[in-house]
């Protein structure tokens, strides 16, 4: 029987999809969090009338609009969504974009909650501190990204010393194919264009950059105790393989189905069990699977991950923090498309690589890594 449910950013896509899947299910949802106070948060409230409605950081407006929608029902403030992911036998999908979701994992993990991590940044930036909180608290941690709900199912019933090695399958972004001199000029627009996925600016341009994947393979060594040299990236332009795991003995499982978020969400609020789900059945006939090693020297940020990933301590949090200020930089027409690797690069030469042991011990480095990005950026924001 699948726990309540408290949905962190609600609004965004992972947050929609989730109440999807809970509407068709009957699932309780317990709250909705999300940091703005916007119309829409305000529109699922009306559609979830039980659960208790909070915005992180709304403006002022925002605040008086959802008093007077939705009176004692609306609350405000990081500290009262923190407190519901503590909500005892619950289940907290963390949609939260960037790492403000760190301290919601933590929270939900101490607290020896369910916790339905879509949220990137508290295993990149965070890993041994959420690895911490799950260990004092006895919570349950499952992969919502497809890639790694997929490792996860795909090691169901089988012992870490029987794996060879994790395979994540990378679309390949809107610029497969390309050489480098072609991405000089590319425009923020044409980035954005992602064969196979609709998701939020910041993903979809890591996606492009390949950066994305390896963020995953940070996560893939956090979530299941694997050493980098076991993980490897195949670019898979379908999408259709989610990963695959290789056995010692020459086998391989692999997740197959259509590119669909509400897949890996259902199976993260359902675990152990299955439900009938939205999709209807896999058509193979006619279908084409191909795969092809990525584009290392095109593509740059894939080996940077590795290498911070690597190094360990503080420096993923180095690289994400790095990357975000860069991705911005290039959405606003401040950096080509090839200075986000660049920038990233030299911003994890320049800061120290540091022990992390506390949420505050990831802030730091966070801001630390961001204003020396900025600098490189020649100090805009």
């Amino acid at each position: 029987m699948s726990r309540p449910l408290v949905v962190l950013g609600a609004t965004g896509s992972i947050g929609r999809q989730t109440l999807d899947v809970a509407a068709r299910l009957g699932i309780e949802v317990l709250a909705l969090a999300a940091r703005r106070g916007s119309a829409d948060l305000v529109d699922l409230a009306a559609q979830w009338p039980d659960a208790q409605i909070v915005a992180t950081a709304p403006t002022g407006e925002e605040r008086e609009d959802m008093v007077s929608s939705l009176g004692d029902r609306a609350e405000f403030g990081a500290e009262v969504m923190e407190a519901l992911a503590a909500t005892p036998d619950s289940t907290v999908v963390n949609g939260i974009v960037g790492a403000a979701g760190l301290r919601a994992s933590i929270v939900t993990l101490e607290a020896g909650n369910r916790l339905a991590l879509a949220n990137k940044e508290s295993l990149v930036a965070g890993g041994p501190v959420v690895l911490a909180a799950l260990a004092r608290g006895g919570g349950t941690l499952l992969p919502v990204d497809s890639e790694h709900s997929a490792l996860f199912q795909c090691l169901v019933g089988e012992g870490g010393a029987a794996v060879r090695r994790l395979i994540l399958t990378a679309s390949g972004g809107p610029f497969r194919g390309w050489a480098a001199g072609d991405l000089e000029e590319v425009s923020p627009q044409r980035a954005l264009d992602h064969p196979t996925w609709e998701m939020g600016k910041r993903i979809t341009i890591d996606s492009a950059t390949l950066f994305n994947k390896g963020l995953e393979v940070i996560e893939a060594h956090y979530l299941f105790d694997m050493p980098y040299e076991q993980i490897d990236v195949v670019v898979h332009p379908q999408s259709i393989v989610h990963s695959i795991v290789e056995f010692i003995d020459g086998s391989l499982k692999a997740h197959i189905g259509e590119p669909d978020m509400r897949v890996p969400i259902q199976y993260a609020l359902t675990y152990p069990d299955r439900a009938s789900g939205a999709l209807e059945e896999f058509d193979f006939a006619g279908r084409s699977l191909t795969f092809e090693p990525p584009d290392r020297k095109t593509f740059p940020a894939l080996d940077l991950a590795y290498e911070a990933g690597r190094i360990g301590r503080s420096a993923p949090a180095v690289l994400n923090a790095a990357d975000e200020v860069a991705v911005h930089a290039f959405l606003g027409g401040r950096l080509g498309f090839m200075g986000i690797p660049e920038v990233v690069e030299r911003t994890l030469n320049q800061v120290p690589v540091v022990d992390l042991t506390t949420v505050d011990d990831v802030i730091e480095v966070d801001r630390e890594a961001r204003a020396v990005a900025h600098s490189l950026l020649g100090g805009a924001c």
